[in-house]
C-alpha cells in the first residue's frame, strides 16, 4: 500500500528534552572508534573554543532517530516498519552538541514517494536546545521495500 502523500509537510511535537551528558558522548566517542580528545578532555574542548566537550558529529542520531519514530508508528501514514531499511542520513550543524546540552526534536515529513513499489519517507528532525537555538538539523530517509511477490 503506498504511503498517503498528504502527510508531506506534517510536523510532530517536538520531543521531551534530552540531556547530552559527558559520559554519553566519551562511551558514543568510544563506540565508533572517534579519538578526538575534544569528546572526552574538557581541557581539549576549551581549548578549541567550547565551554566542555562536544560530541561527534553523528551522536544526535539515537535522539532523532526516536524521535523520527512517532512519524514511523503514525499508522495513518502507512508505513509497514518491519519492511523498512535506514536508506540515507545527513546532518547539518549549527554548532556542536556540547554537554550539558538539553535537546528537543521536532520531526518533519519533507517527502513520500514510491519507487519500483519501495515506499520512502524522508523525515527532517530539527534539534533544538533549552533555548530554542537551532543546533542542528538531521535529515532521515527511510525505504520500506516492497513486498515480494507470492
Amino acid at each position: 500500500m503506498a504511503l498517503d502523500q498528504s502527510f508531506v509537510g506534517r510536523t510532530y511535537p517536538p520531543t521531551p528534552a534530552y540531556e547530552v551528558g559527558r559520559e554519553k558522548i566519551r562511551e558514543f566517542a568510544e563506540a565508533v572508534g572517534d579519538t578526538h580528545p575534544a569528546y572526552v578532555d574538557a581541557e581539549a574542548a576549551r581549548a578549541l573554543g567550547h565551554a566542555d566537550v562536544i560530541a561527534p558529529p553523528t551522536f544526535v542520531f539515537s535522539i532523532t532517530y526516536r524521535a523520527a519514530g512517532e512519524v514511523v508508528r503514525d499508522p495513518k501514514l502507512g508505513l509497514d516498519y518491519s519492511r523498512v531499511v535506514h536508506g540515507d542520513q545527513k546532518f547539518s550543524y549549527v554548532r556542536p552538541v556540547r554537554a550539558g546540552d538539553r535537546l528537543t526534536v521536532t520531526s518533519t515529513i519533507e517527502a513520500v514517494k514510491s519507487l519500483a513499489g519501495n515506499d520512502i519517507v524522508d523525515i527532517r528532525g530539527d534539534v533544538h536546545d533549552e533555548t530554542g537555538e537551532l543546533v542542528v538539523t538531521a535529515l532521515t530517509k527511510l525505504v520500506a521495500r516492497a513486498a515480494e511477490e507470492a
